[in-house]
C-alpha cells in the first residue's frame, strides 16, 4: 500500500524556495570602477578606500539542528473507556486478510499501518468480538463505547490519547472495497475493528464490522518521571 507523505513535498517546496531566494540575493550589480588615488597618497591608503580590493569575508556559522519533539510509537497495549486495557501485538496481511491474534483477548496493530502520533493516516487495529472455545473477547467492549469516549494506547514507555468521533456498522464487502478505514493518507487517526452485524451460522461468521473512528487529543508523550520517595 502506497504511503503518501504530504510533509515531504512541503519540505520540498521549501528548499526549492530558499534555492530561489539565494540565487537572486547573491547577483550584485557590477562594481564601478577604481578611482586612481590623488597625488602623494600612500598605497595602504589607496587599497583601503579601492571598492575593488579584496576583503575578507567572516566564515557563515554552522547550525546545530534541533532535535525533533515529534513522538512516534509502534503501540503495544490499548485501553478503553471504565479501564480495561488489552496486549497489542503487530499483525499482517495474508492474501489481502489482516491475520488478528487469535487469542480473542489479545488485538492486533496492523503493520501497514501509521504508528500512533505520526502525522498521517489510519493507525488501525482490530481483534476478534468473540469465540466459540473462549466466549466473548476484549473487543465486545466495543459494542458498549459511545462518541467522546476516550481510548489510550501505551508503547515503549509513550502515550497517546484519542477522543471517539464515530463508531459505524459497516458491511464487510464495504470496508474492503471503500477503504476509507484503512487509508494511510489524510490527519491521524485511531481506528478500531471487530466483528458485527447479525452472526449468520450457515457462512461461518458476522456480516459486517463494527469500526469505531477516534482522533488524537494533542500529541502523543513520554509520560513524566516520578521521583522516588
Amino acid at each position: 500500500m502506497a504511503v503518501r507523505r504530504p510533509v515531504a513535498s512541503v519540505a520540498l517546496a521549501a528548499v526549492l524556495s530558499a534555492s530561489v531566494l539565494l540565487g537572486a540575493g547573491c547577483s550584485a550589480p557590477a562594481a564601478a570602477p577604481s578611482a586612481q588615488p590623488a597625488p602623494g597618497a600612500s598605497r595602504s591608503s589607496a587599497r583601503a578606500t579601492d571598492p575593488a580590493s579584496p576583503t575578507e569575508i567572516p566564515a557563515a556559522s554552522e547550525g546545530t539542528p534541533a532535535a525533533s519533539s515529534r513522538v512516534r510509537f509502534q503501540p503495544t497495549s490499548v485501553s478503553l473507556p471504565g479501564g480495561k486495557s488489552a496486549e497489542v501485538l503487530p499483525a499482517q496481511t495474508v492474501d489481502g486478510v489482516l491475520e488478528v491474534p487469535e487469542h480473542v483477548q489479545h488485538v492486533g496493530w496492523w503493520d501497514g499501518s501509521s504508528y500512533a502520533g505520526d502525522p498521517f493516516g489510519s493507525t488501525v487495529i482490530a481483534g476478534h468480538v468473540d469465540s466459540a472455545t473462549e466466549g466473548l473477547g476484549f473487543f465486545y467492549r466495543l459494542r458498549r463505547i459511545t462518541v467522546g469516549d476516550k481510548v489510550g494506547l501505551a508503547g515503549d514507555g509513550h502515550h497517546a490519547t484519542y477522543r471517539v468521533v464515530s463508531v459505524q456498522v459497516v458491511v464487510k464487502k464495504a470496508l474492503a472495497t471503500d477503504g476509507r478505514a484503512l487509508d494511510q493518507t489524510g490527519s491521524p487517526r485511531l481506528v478500531l475493528i471487530t466483528c458485527g452485524g447479525r452472526y449468520i451460522r450457515s457462512r461461518g461468521g458476522y456480516d459486517s464490522n463494527l469500526v469505531v473512528t477516534a482522533r488524537p487529543v494533542g500529541p502523543a508523550r513520554r509520560p513524566p518521571a516520578t521521583a522516588d520517595l
